[in-house]
Formats: C-alpha cells, sequence, structure tokens
C-alpha cells in the first residue's frame, strides 16, 4: 500500500535517485524530487511522471524546501557532497524526520571509477549523516547495492536490500520502501554500524559489475521467510 506521507529524495536528481523515485511513484508514493536547483528538480519530476503516469504524485523543489515539505528523507548524493549538504539543511529538515542514507564513501580508481571505500572518520558514511543531522532524526543506511540502470527499467531487480539502523521504527520504514520494488526483498541488518560493511560490498560490486559488464546485486540465502518481512 502507498505510505500517505510524502517521501523527499534529496540530491534526486541523480540516476539512482531517479530511479527510486520512478519505483515509488509507480508504486503510488507522493514523491518530491530534491535538488540545488528547483528547475532542474521540476524539470526531473516530469520526466518521472512520464514515465510513470499521468496519475503519478511527483513533484520537484529546492532541497531545503523538500524537507521542510516532508518528514521522510531519502539521501542519494556522491560523498564529497553529503556533509556540505547535510549542514545547510539542517535548519529544515523537520523534527522527528526520518532520514534513509543511500550514500557509499568511494573513492576513483584507475579512469575515475571507484573501487574502494574511503575512511570515513565516523565509521560509515550513515554514521556521519546520523551527527549531522538534528537531534531526534533517526537514521538508517539502506539502498546501496541496486543498479540505479535497473532501477530507471521496467524491470524487477534480482537484489536484496539490507537496512542497518539504530531505530526500528527507521529500519522498518525503509524495509517497507523496498519491498515496493519489484524483485527486492529486505532485510534487517542490525545496528547503524554495520553500514560500514554495506559500503564495501558497494565497492566490491562495482568492481565485479566493471569487470563483467553486469549489473550485479547481491542475494541473502538460507535465511527463514520471516527475516524477509
Amino acid at each position: 500500500m502507498p505510505d500517505s506521507r510524502p517521501i523527499a529524495i534529496l540530491g534526486g536528481t541523480g540516476p539512482a535517485g531517479m530511479g527510486l523515485a520512478l519505483r515509488w511513484a509507480r508504486a503510488g508514493d507522493t514523491i518530491i524530487i530534491g535538488s540545488r536547483d528547483a528547475q532542474r528538480a521540476e524539470e526531473a519530476a516530469t520526466n518521472i511522471k512520464k514515465k510513470s503516469g499521468d496519475n503519478a504524485r511527483v513533484s520537484g523543489m529546492e532541497n531545503g524546501a523538500a524537507c521542510a515539505a516532508a518528514g521522510l528523507l531519502v539521501l542519494t548524493v556522491p560523498f564529497e557532497g553529503q556533509a556540505t549538504l547535510l549542514k545547510q539543511l539542517k535548519p529544515a529538515i523537520r523534527a522527528g524526520s526520518i532520514l534513509i542514507d543511500a550514500t557509499v564513501a568511494l573513492a576513483a580508481g584507475v579512469g575515475g571509477r571507484a573501487s574502494r571505500t574511503l575512511g570515513v572518520w565516523q565509521g560509515s558514511a550513515a554514521q556521519q549523516a546520523a551527527e549531522l543531522v538534528p537531534k531526534g532524526v533517526s537514521v538508517a543506511a539502506a539502498f546501496h547495492n541496486l543498479s540505479a540502470e535497473l532501477l530507471n527499467g521496467d524491470e524487477a531487480i534480482d537484489c536484496d536490500v539490507i537496512v542497518c539502523s539504530d531505530d526500528a521504527g527507521a529500519s522498518q520504514f525503509a524495509r517497507t520502501l523496498a519491498g515496493k520494488i519489484p524483485g527486492v526483498r529486505a532485510i534487517d541488518g542490525g545496528k547503524l554500524e554495520n553500514a560500514r560493511i554495506l559500503e564495501q560490498i558497494t565497492a566490491l560490486l562495482i568492481g565485479l559489475n566493471i569487470r563483467h559488464k553486469g549489473h550485479g546485486g547481491i542475494r541473502i540465502t538460507g535465511l527463514p521467510p520471516e527475516a524477509y518481512r
């Protein structure tokens, strides 16, 4: 079932943000595309509507306005812009909001391709986000390992989404969102500190996909059915 609350995707004009917006718009959720440039956000929202149908509830706003309009936030920006953006948005993030962070601290390798994770003093990009948001805002780490190219397509995605958070409500919300993407299963990955492992897996997957020219994800096997609820 669609959530009645709007979901603001911050940095939502990039491939990952656009792909998540498309999938959730198709599921019937109300989506706000956030960007530093309001016009660019509006153009992205128009493109999502064209792909998901005239009845899709998608709009575009500047990032600060998007935060003010929604208490459910998804962050899809490169690591180098994460801290600066969150510091700028701190006054606009509503008390009690949930922030789902898909940021990965990646270092560029040969040819500009990401090949490894950077060391983050807090332990992971998600833990850094948790330090930067206002008190009372819950943070979950998720959606690192989904192919942006596949998200922007029409087919089901053969991948599990592992969610890490110190807040049960934030974790459940992220898992619910993951389950709205056809083919995706969501799994509780434990505390937010485990996000550092998710980010390292992302770097590994990027290397595998470059090497084998694919869009591979991950599947966790051998768990009971209730693990995926």
